[in-house]
């Protein structure tokens, strides 16, 4: 079957890029001929604060052939007579946030091809004016949804029950590369063998609570004076704010921040100097990096926001906080640090390995084409 895949795909930065390229080579391991159809752009750069969703490099041939530009309407209309020249059997469309549902509207009605939608999100992290009624668009272009969580297809179900639907999971990620041992990766980073480590990593944007794990650290430093957090991060508005909230309660010394877009060979290190990783999101409907955390063995310890709680077992895999507050996640990470005095927190590897033993990206892209062929045939 020819799929058209439309998504950012690298040398974009970001998750949904990241997670894209692995689906699509997923899918042509399985027999499907899978025609990316990248964006060059998402957004201008006057509303792109930090650079967040901007490239880290431009050498790829898929960057070379990218013609979709979001922002610019003209743009679709050649993307448009590029997908009809393709004759694809089915479109399949990566969505994240209402900017994207006039675009998908416009190639689902000039094209006439049946679209899957590939829900990350059904709602931006950041909401603006009219994201209810782009919601309300997705019904009018939606032949199918593939969700990655209970919290999405709870949402679709909700409002568009009559749209068949599949509900995945999101997959592994497991290194790139080789890893360094623990003892290189702290002497780079200046970290104290035998101190807990806990790292954030990602974008770091107003949503995902930077600013909660901060507030939290006093309490924890009570518990464990040698505790260390390691945040390596694009941020979405620029760090200052979070060095000077850092100074204010007196954690500079625990508190070590690089900002900027990591590459995957960089994560490598700061993922082999960590013990946990730390999500204390105010929202969330899945999360990239914990299938980041599962993929180097580490456990993670998260907020009990949208659909994360799903993806630990507690104990095993990572803690959940009891809520969201900067209490709340001083609790669980007090769980952590007791659980590291007891054991060795690399003992908890089996456990995440089989938690992950279903989480495939052979797995996903099975069950995934299978859904797509159904609505491919109209079925």
């Amino acid at each position: 079957m020819r799929i058209a895949f439309i998504s950012p795909f690298s040398p974009l930065k970001g998750g949904i890029a990241r997670f894209s390229g692995h689906l699509r080579d997923a899918l042509q391991v399985r027999g499907y001929a899978v025609a990316p159809l990248a964006f060059k752009a998402l957004y201008p750069d006057f509303l792109v604060k930090g650079g967040a969703d901007g490239f880290y490099g431009s050498d790829s041939s898929l960057f070379k052939e990218a013609r979709l530009v979001l922002f610019n309407p003209f743009s679709w209309f050649g993307t448009i007579r590029h997908l009809k020249s393709l004759k694809p059997e089915l479109l399949l469309v990566a969505y994240w946030s209402g900017f994207l549902a006039p675009l998908y509207y416009l190639v689902r009605r000039l094209t006439g091809i049946r679209m899957v939608v590939l829900l990350h999100n059904i709602s931006s992290h950041e909401s603006f004016l009219f994201e209810s009624a782009m919601q309300k668009l997705l019904a009018a272009f939606a032949d199918g949804f593939i969700t990655l969580s209970d919290v999405v297809t709870q949402q679709v179900n909700a409002s568009m029950p009559e749209i068949p639907l599949l509900q995945l999971f999101h997959p592994l990620y497991e290194p790139d590369g080789a890893v360094p041992s623990v003892q290189d990766a702290r002497r780079e980073l200046n970290l104290d063998l035998h101190s807990p480590v806990m790292l954030f990593f990602g974008y770091v944007r107003h949503y995902k609570g930077l600013d909660t794990l901060l507030r939290a650290m006093p309490a924890m430093l009570q518990k464990e004076p040698l505790l260390r957090l390691v945040v390596a991060g694009q941020f979405h508005e620029g760090p200052e704010s979070y060095r000077r909230l850092v100074a204010k309660l007196g954690i500079g010394g625990n508190v070590d921040i690089y900002p900027g877009y990591v590459s995957s060979e960089r994560s490598a290190l700061f993922f082999a100097a960590a013990d946990a990783v730390v999500l204390p999101y105010r929202s969330a409907t899945q999360s990239g990096v914990v299938q980041l955390a599962y993929g180097h063995g580490l456990p993670v310890i998260v907020t009990p926001a949208g659909a994360l709680p799903e993806m630990v077992c507690p104990g095993k895999t990572g803690w959940v906080a009891p809520d969201c507050s900067p209490e709340g996640f001083a609790q669980a990470v007090g769980e952590f640090l007791d659980s590291r005095k007891m054991l060795d927190i690399k003992a908890m590897q089996p456990a995440i390995a089989e938690f992950c033993s279903d989480f495939s990206w052979g797995a996903f892209a099975e069950a995934a084409g299978r859904f797509l062929e159904e609505v491919a045939a109209g079925k």
